[in-house]
Formats: structure tokens, sequence, C-alpha cells
């Protein structure tokens, strides 16, 4: 094996869509959330696999990311953009007959005049502060936007990770002071507002994170492999440095194998002192600092050198990962780079 591989399992995605369209009653839809290339996992076959397991409606960050989509696709796919109507949009818009988000009076104005009777619907901010339509906007244009028939009116919720923060309550009731009473279909719950309840559902949920095995959803199947080759082995003596800035000291002889990824390849430069990596089930800790291009590791207490080593699989998720680093497993995920070969299984 001389490239690290990153296989992918397409049934685990399916699984976990599965799992969490599960835990709706039949009125509720179960969309699928893969923006950013399917959370760097390749839109294309992700996508239709979900499309194939029963996913109809899909979301993306912005418009370039569903012409990727649609192409994938086909015409059938209902494609919602998260990020609305924006200045430049709208050949996209038209052309691919893509669902955008509205997230201001700005937006909305621009798509009633450049594509007047397109399809679109409508973002609100219940508390987020980050994208949509702020309570005291909506109060005032609600009567001229509802009767344009919007296809779903949504909003986000910032704290869903923690089920027991208020604020999830608050986004709650905030939600449904905007809009009980409308026609429109209504979607607040990603992965973690799922979670959190049939309160909480509404008419459609947006599962992202959740799909390919990563927090909250704790029984979410494992969905991924990397497996980084060994390209070199080597004794180090008590009292040698490995790698730069001497960060790693051998307190006794070991012997250190030398990985090809670095932090080019999205293995974050901070996991360097505590991340460990895998020889079947026996951790491997890493010995000083990632570099660029190479990982260094210490396998003196393994009985034979061995060609690769796994960094993710079935002992270590994402979020462990990202644990070791400081970071999310959203951020591991769609760092994941291009020199890596992507294999799917399943499906």
């Amino acid at each position: 094996m001389g490239t690290a591989t990153l296989t992918i399992d397409l049934d685990a995605i399916v699984a976990n869509w599965r799992a969490l369209d599960g835990r709706t009653d039949a009125s509720t839809e179960t969309a699928a959330v893969v923006k950013a290339d399917a959370y760097g996992l390749g839109i294309a076959r992700v996508a239709s696999a979900l499309r194939d397991a029963g996913a109809r409606k899909f979301f993306v960050a912005v418009a370039e990311e569903g012409a990727a989509l649609r192409q994938a696709l086909g015409p059938e796919a209902e494609i919602m953009v998260f990020s609305g109507h924006m200045a430049g949009d709208t050949d996209l818009i038209r052309g691919l007959g893509l669902v955008p988000m509205l997230n201001s009076i700005e937006q909305i104005t621009r798509h009633v005049e450049t594509l007047p009777g397109a399809r679109f619907g409508l973002q609100l901010d219940t508390g987020m502060n980050r994208l949509g339509i702020e309570p005291d906007e909506w109060a005032a244009i609600r009567d001229i936007v509802l009767p344009r028939g919007p296809v779903l009116v949504m909003s986000h919720l910032a704290c869903a990770d923690d089920r027991d923060d208020a604020r999830n309550a608050r986004q709650l009731r905030t939600f449904r002071e905007m809009t009980d009473g409308i026609s429109a279909p209504r979607s607040l719950a990603a992965t973690g507002g799922i979670l959190l309840g049939p309160g909480f559902h509404f008419d459609l949920t947006r599962p992202g994170i959740g799909l390919y095995g990563g927090r909250p959803f704790a029984d979410a199947r494992p969905v991924l492999r990397l497996s980084l080759p060994v390209i070199q082995c080597r004794d180090v003596a008590s009292g040698e440095i490995v790698g730069y800035g001497g960060s790693f000291e051998a307190s006794a002889p070991t012997r250190i194998a030398t990985l090809s990824a670095g932090y080019a390849d999205g293995l974050i430069r901070a996991m360097g002192g505590e991340a460990v990596v895998f020889h079947g089930a026996v951790p491997c800790p890493l010995a000083g600092r990632v570099s660029m291009d190479l990982l260094t590791v210490d396998i003196g207490h393994l009985d034979t050198d061995p060609s690769h080593l796994d960094i993710l699989g079935r002992h270590q998720g994402v979020d462990d990962l990202a644990d070791s680093a400081g970071t999310i497993g959203y951020e591991i995920l769609t760092s994941l780079g291009p020199r890596y070969v992507r294999n799917y299984a399943g499906i």
C-alpha cells in the first residue's frame, strides 16, 4: 500500500439516515444535508446512495454546490440552498431548479424581481444570529411573503448538541411564535434537534453530521476508515528526538514509523501531542509534531513493522480524533484532503 486510503461505507451512511428517519413519525419527512461535498466524503456518491434509500430533499450551502448535486441526482431531487439567493446566483437557480432559502428582505426582493414565480423557502432567525429574517422583520413582511407560497419555512438551533441547554426551548418557543398557523411546511431540527424529540421535528428534519457518524448521534454506525502507509521504520536511542522542534524525546530505546500523511491532508497539527493510530486493535501514539506530509509514530511495543496504520476506523472515530486536536468532528471530516485514494464500500 503506497497511498493513504480513505474507505467510505455508504451502507453505514444510509443506515444512519434511516435510523434518524426512524426517530420521527410518518408525518415528518427526513431530508439530507450534503453541503461541503457531503462533509468531504463525495457529494455524488453519498447523495446518490441516500436518494436510492428514499431521501428526496437535499440541502447544500451555496448554489455552486447545487450544480454538482443536480448533475449527480438528475431533475427529480429537490435541492435547497442554505445561503439563499445571493447576487450572481440567479442563472444557477433558474437553470438548475434550485430552491433558495431566503435569509433577508434583500434576498426576498432579489428573488421576486429576478425570478418571479420561482420556488423558494424562508429561513428565520430564532436566536442564533447567523442567518435568517429576524422577528421584527418577519412581523413586517410575513403577510406579504407568505401568500407567495414558500415551500419551506425553517430556522436553525444554536445549541442542540446539548440537550439540557435552555436555549433550545427558547428557540423552539420563538419559532412557534413566528410560524404557528402558517400553511407552509416547517423545519427546525438538524441532527441534534432530531434527538431532542418530537416537539422539535415539525414537517421536515435536516440531518447532517449524524449521517456521517458524528456527534451528537451516539448510535451512529462508523462511516470511515483512513489507512496510512508506512514509508520507513527506524530505531531511536534513548535521548534522541523525533520531528520538528524536538518535541518528542525518547525516554528509552524505541522504534519509530513514518507515515505518509500530514496536515496538508487534514490531519491537524494540534493533534500531535494526543492522537494515536492503530495497528489492528493496538494503539500506537504519535511521536512528535504532525508535519505537512508526514506523521511519526512510536511502534516500539509492536512485534513487527507494520505496512500501514489506521487513524480512523473501528477503534477511533472522527470525534475521538477531533478531541485529540481540541476541535470538532466536522472539521476533521471536511478537512480530509484530496491526496487520499477514496474507496466506497457498500450499496
